[in-house]
């Protein structure tokens, strides 16, 4: 950072004016913190606003494969962990984690391998550094469910799991969960894309008060594509889909900046090298448009996560930098209007 005209700091990749010129967010991290001694997949993690701690579910591959919650507890930049805890002693895939704040549950969805590869809900409370889970419960009994992916809804007070129903031609699919103490029942499903979809990414908005769906449309090239969805009881309903990106998209996430009352989707695009990309979405009734992407990584990046910081009304995404030996990495990102903009 170095000095330059009134009024004009002069930064890294730009200059901030104005008389009350602003630094950019910076993005520092703590250490890391082991939370098992294991190798792991398909984690997922979510804030519990209930007992102020994160939840981190996954696969451990040691035991082998079971689906594991642990409790995280954040303190300044450390985080410390408790036990992990099984809520699944069989083969589980593409957890996700939802938290209802109504009745302060997580839920989580996954695929339950040691039952014929379906859809399965479980709700957990979380006490102290533990969590302790309830019976599980099936969401769809159809066949091979994966591309998982979980949102609450607290105008509706529901849980919608959004997934890939490999019983039904690999449709993209979402089905409406109900929390009631420690159990939960499952609405209907329905297809929201009548052909394969991968990369399932759902988020909750709170300004139009929808659920959006950002996913790979495999009968569509493979493009990036979105739809809108409205709860209505133990019901979903669908608005018209809408490209976002013209090309192959892959490792979708969303998130949306309640400081804008925008949707942020990340993904990798092809036909750019797998590039990090985002690009900012506007909800209106059950349409949804786009601004223009933005490259946020010109290398090839996966395994991207976008979360909102409301504390400093910045996006926030990690992903895996394939042009930087594979390390993990992080981005702020600025949204104003329908663009974003990105630091270093």
């Amino acid at each position: 950072i170095s000095s330059g005209a009134a009024g004009t700091i002069v930064v890294q990749g730009g200059t901030v004016t104005g008389a009350n010129a602003i630094l950019p967010v910076v993005l520092s991290y703590g250490s890391p913190s082991q939370f098992d001694a294991v190798d792991i997949a398909y984690n997922s993690i979510i804030f519990d606003s209930n007992s102020n701690r994160v939840v981190t579910t996954y696969s451990d591959n040691a035991a082998p494969y079971y689906g594991r919650a642990v409790v995280g507890t954040v303190s300044g930049t450390s985080i410390s962990w408790g036990t992990p805890v099984v809520f699944e002693a069989a083969d589980t895939g593409n957890t996700s984690c939802a938290f209802d704040s109504s009745n302060n549950k997580v839920v989580v969805s996954y695929r339950d391998a040691g039952n014929s590869s379906y859809g399965t809900g479980i709700v957990g409370t979380v006490s102290g550094t533990s969590i302790s889970f309830a019976t599980p419960v099936v969401f769809d009994a159809g066949g091979f469910i994966d591309n998982i992916s979980s949102t609450f809804d607290p105008v509706a007070n529901k849980v919608v799991v959004a997934y890939r129903d490999g019983g039904n031609s690999d449709y993209g699919t979402a089905i409406v969960g109900t929390v009631s103490g420690t159990s939960i029942s499952y609405g209907t499903a329905v297809v929201y894309e009548s052909a394969g979809s991968r990369f399932n990414s759902i988020v909750f908005d709170s300004d139009s008060n929808k659920v959006v769906i950002a996913y790979k449309d495999a009968g569509n090239s493979g493009y990036g594509t979105a739809i809108v969805g409205t709860v209505s009881g133990t019901a979903i309903s669908f608005g018209t889909a809408a490209v976002f990106a013209s090309a192959e998209s892959e490792q979708i996430s969303t998130t949306f900046d309640s400081n804008s009352n925008k949707v942020v989707v990340a993904y990798r695009v092809d036909g750019v090298g797998w590039y990090g990309t985002a690009i900012v979405g506007t909800v209106s009734g059950t349409s949804i448009s786009f601004g223009t992407a933005v490259t946020f990584a010109a290398s090839s990046t996966t395994s991207l996560s976008a979360t909102f910081d409301s504390n400093s009304n910045e996006v926030v995404i990690s992903y895996k930098d394939a042009g930087n030996s594979n390390y993990g990495t992080g981005v702020v990102g600025t949204v104003s209007g329908t663009a974003i903009s990105f630091g270093t």
